[in-house]
C-alpha cells in the first residue's frame, strides 16, 4: 500500500472506529420524513409538465450550457429570471449559482478583505464557514443565536463588519432571532447576510421567506436563497444590490470560473417560483403543528422548532443509529445525523416533514419514536 493509500485508510479507520462513517445508499424506505422537499416541488407532476410546456416554446434549446456566464454560458432568460426571483422576494438584484454551496463560496471569499471582520452564528452551514476560510478578514463565531454574545464580538470587530446567519438552522431547525440581529447590526454599522436555504417556500408570504415576513429586507446586505430544498429543483441565487451583482460578476471565483447551468435548469427554477402561486401555503405548518402535537402528548425530548425540520436527540452515534435503522426497518426514511456533523454528544434523528407526509404516516412516525425514546 503506497503512503498516500495508507493514509486515506487510517483516516477512514478512524471513521469506523467511531462509528461516524458515511456511505451512499440507493435503498430508500417508503416514507420520506429525510429530504428537504418540504412541498413535495421535486416529485409534483405538475411542477413537471410546467416545465415541459415552457421548454418545448423555447427556440434553439440547448440541452447544456457550454460555457461559463463570461463566456458562451449567458442568455436573456437566465438574466429574466434572475431578475423574476429579485422582484419576488423584493430584492433589487440577484445572481444565479450553480449551488448554495457555491454562493455562499463565492459570496464570502470575494468580498470581506484582510482588515475586515465577519462573524457567524456558531452553527453556521459548512459553505458558509468554507467562504470564510477562504477571506482574508478576521473571524469571530458567536453562541448560537446569543444576541449579548453576537454584541460582544461586534465590539471587537474592525474594517468592514459582516455579521452571517441562517433564518432556519438546518441541524436544530430553529429560527434566528433576525429583528434583534438586523438592530444590532444597524446600530454597529455591520452589513447582515442571511441564509435563507430552509425558510424559502416555507415562511412569508408565497414562500418568500422569513426576511420577507418580518419586513426586513431594506436591512439585509445579502440574501442566499436556494432551490434544492423546498423548490425542489437546483441551484441558488444572492439577492442584494445592483452594485453586489456587479461585484459578484467580477469577483465571486465560483460564479466566473464554472459552466453556467443548463437551460432546461434555469426554466426549472422559474417554473418552481410559479408553482408556488398554487399551492396552499399553510398545509406546510398544518403538519408542523400535528408532529409537534404528537410529540407533546407522547412526552418525546424534541429540539424546540416552528419549522419543517425536527431533531430528536440521543446520546452517542452508536444509539442514533440504531434508532435510524429501527425505523427504516418501519419503513420510514429518517436519517442518523452524527459527530463530526454535529457536536459530540448533540447526535440526533433529523425529521423533516413535508405536504406529502399524511397524518397517518406522521402519528405512526412518533408512535414509534416513543418506542425508542
Amino acid at each position: 500500500m503506497s503512503k498516500i493509500e495508507h493514509f486515506l485508510d487510517g483516516k477512514l479507520q478512524e471513521r469506523k472506529d467511531n462509528l461516524s462513517i458515511r456511505n451512499l445508499s440507493t435503498n430508500i424506505p417508503p416514507f420520506d420524513f429525510c429530504s428537504n422537499d418540504y412541498l413535495g416541488f421535486a416529485r409534483s407532476s405538475e411542477l413537471k409538465k410546467l416545465i415541459d410546456n415552457t421548454i418545448a416554446t423555447l427556440p434553439n434549446y440547448l440541452n447544456g450550457a457550454g460555457g461559463s456566464r463570461l463566456l458562451s454560458g449567458n442568455t436573456a432568460l437566465t438574466e429574466e429570471t434572475e431578475q423574476f426571483i429579485a422582484d419576488f422576494h423584493m430584492a433589487e438584484s440577484g445572481l444565479i449559482f450553480n449551488s448554495g454551496y457555491d454562493a455562499n463560496v463565492g459570496l464570502l471569499s470575494s468580498i470581506p478583505q484582510r482588515g475586515d471582520t465577519i462573524i457567524t452564528d456558531e452553527l453556521i452551514h459548512a459553505s458558509i464557514i468554507d467562504g470564510c476560510r477562504l477571506s482574508h478578514a478576521m473571524r469571530y463565531k458567536f453562541h448560537h443565536n446569543d444576541i449579548n454574545d453576537l454584541e460582544t464580538k461586534l465590539k471587537l470587530a474592525k474594517g468592514n463588519i459582516f455579521v452571517v446567519v441562517e433564518s432556519v438552522y438546518s441541524m436544530d431547525g430553529d429560527i434566528a432571532p433576525l429583528i434583534e440581529i438586523a438592530n444590532l447590526c444597524e446600530r454597529y454599522q455591520a452589513n447582515l447576510i442571511v441564509d435563507e436555504a430552509h425558510a424559502t417556500g416555507v415562511f412569508g408570504a408565497n414562500g418568500s421567506g422569513l426576511i420577507n415576513q418580518l419586513n426586513l429586507t431594506n436591512k439585509v446586505f445579502a440574501r442566499i436563497v436556494t432551490f434544492g430544498k423546498a423548490l425542489g429543483v437546483h441551484g441558488a441565487i444572492i439577492l442584494g444590490s445592483k452594485n453586489l451583482r456587479h461585484y459578484l460578476i467580477n469577483f465571486a471565483r465560483s460564479f466566473i470560473y464554472t459552466t453556467a447551468a443548463p437551460i432546461h435548469n434555469i426554466v426549472a427554477v422559474k417554473s418552481a417560483y410559479q408553482h408556488l402561486n398554487k399551492i396552499d401555503h399553510q398545509l406546510i405548518h398544518q403538519k408542523i403543528a400535528l408532529f409537534r402535537k404528537m410529540l407533546k402528548a407522547q412526552n418525546i425530548n424534541a429540539l424546540d422548532s416552528e419549522s419543517t425540520i425536527q431533531g430528536i436527540l440521543f446520546s452517542s452515534n452508536e444509539t442514533t443509529k440504531l434508532a435510524a435503522k429501527a425505523l427504516q426497518s418501519k419503513g420510514f426514511d429518517v436519517r442518523a445525523i452524527l459527530s463530526p456533523t454535529v457536536a459530540l454528544g448533540k447526535e440526533r434523528l433529523r425529521i423533516c416533514l413535508h405536504n406529502f407526509n399524511t397524518d397517518e404516516e406522521i402519528i405512526s412516525l412518533v408512535n414509534h419514536l416513543k418506542e425508542l425514546n
